[in-house]
């Protein structure tokens, strides 16, 4: 099978795992998170949709996807440099103790904190002193990563639709019109209080463009008056 090109879309399943020690980090199966002690609720674990070449992988994982043959389980292994980088020890910084009960927090090794912008994890408490990694969590790790592509999708709407759920989070209540030089997305109500909808549409214009060849991309939001009610007549 010739490599997927930039842009293209599939489905797959993946697992993510420390190459060190095996622990998983990040999977789409709920069973493997449920038996790692990583399931989580809020998450829909099931195929989800990737873009070729969008970034959203590391490089050695994007290049390995677009390689890969539909249904055929596939590993691969990434070095650090490859993957979140090296440690940096800047990264690692001290803290009174005060700060963190400003915040009423009660700082313990492991505990995952926001400081300032900044989000850390603290390795030692000690003497008043709390010192902090705000290293990614990954940085100075070798990763594996299994995966099957599950299918490349090939319709036009189910395209879109993917695009919409991996940039705004989802798709429910759009609808599309694909024409020779332009694409038409009807908005979803979902859109119209979301503060985070603005950011989403530029990221949806850049994913739309790449995989569909279009250099037009249309909007539409819809407000429909509520019927009046009429009173009854007394």
């Amino acid at each position: 099978m010739a490599a997927l090109k930039k842009g293209e879309i599939v489905r797959l399943n993946y697992t993510a795992r420390i190459a060190e020690n095996g622990k998983v980090f990040d999977t789409t199966d709920a069973e493997t998170a449920k038996a790692e002690g990583i399931f989580n609720e809020k998450y829909s674990y099931a195929a989800m949709p990737y873009i070729i070449g969008s970034g959203r992988f590391f490089k050695v994982l994007d290049e390995a996807v677009a390689a890969a043959e539909v249904g055929k389980e596939t590993e691969v292994e990434i070095k650090c440099e490859d993957a979140a980088g090296e440690r940096d020890p800047k990264l690692v910084e001290t803290y009174p103790i005060k700060e963190f009960y400003k915040q009423e927090i009660m700082p313990v090794p492991g505990l995952e904190v926001k400081l300032g912008d900044r989000t850390g994890t603290v390795m030692t408490v000690g003497a008043g002193r709390v010192k902090v990694d705000f290293n990614n969590f990954l940085a100075g790790k070798d990763l594996k990563y299994t995966f099957t592509i599950e299918e490349i999708m090939k319709d036009d709407a189910a395209k879109a639709d993917a695009i919409i759920q991996m940039d705004f989070g989802s798709a429910e209540g759009f609808t599309f019109d694909f024409a020779d030089d332009k694409i038409t997305v009807h908005t979803s109500d979902l859109t119209k209080f979301n503060q985070g909808w603005l950011m989403a549409k530029f990221r949806i214009v850049n994913d739309l463009r790449e995989s569909f060849g279009k250099d037009t991309i249309e909007f539409v939001e819809t407000w429909a008056k509520a019927p009046e009610t009429k009173k009854k007549e007394e």
